[in-house]
């Protein structure tokens, strides 16, 4: 089993940015996390980060064909790119949305999500243990979809 990981504008920034919201952990720090999670489980994983809305629709699109599953955090272009939405749909690959921070607590326009509606579960507010909950869920998933 392969999965993607993919993550949005400023997520590289991760231990300097606001962190009173997403923590003080690096960026590194959360990619060693997923791929010592995905270790653990026996899945292959790619992770991919990008501050531009083109280069994550394009690595969705790569997906095809290659990856079982994507983690997505998209950041801030959650709430606006139907771009992202519309290659998660084109893909058809189930995909899992998740969130550092809880953005069902944080300002009016975070209440809307244009991924979600592409994604089989959302995960927020759980700080970078979000990403292991997704990987473990998806692969969980994606097992059960091949019964």
């Amino acid at each position: 089993m392969k999965l993607l990981v993919v993550n949005g504008p400023n997520l590289n920034l991760l231990g300097v940015r606001e962190p009173g919201i997403y923590g003080d952990q690096s960026y590194a720090a959360l990619v060693k996390l997923i791929e010592d999670t995905c270790a653990a489980e026996g899945v292959e994983v790619d992770v991919f980060q990008s501050n531009h809305e083109g280069a994550l629709v394009d690595r969705i699109q790569q997906a095809m064909g290659d990856a079982d599953g994507i983690v997505i955090n998209p950041a801030a272009y959650t709430h606006t790119s139907v771009a992202i939405l519309d290659a998660l749909k084109a893909v058809r690959i189930p995909a899992v949305e998740v969130h550092i921070s809880d953005v069902s607590k944080r300002e009016d326009f975070r209440q809307i999500s244009y991924a979600r509606l592409a994604c089989v579960k959302t995960i927020m507010g759980q700080g970078l243990d979000g990403y292991r909950q997704a990987i473990l869920f998806l692969k969980s998933y994606i097992e059960n979809m091949d019964k």
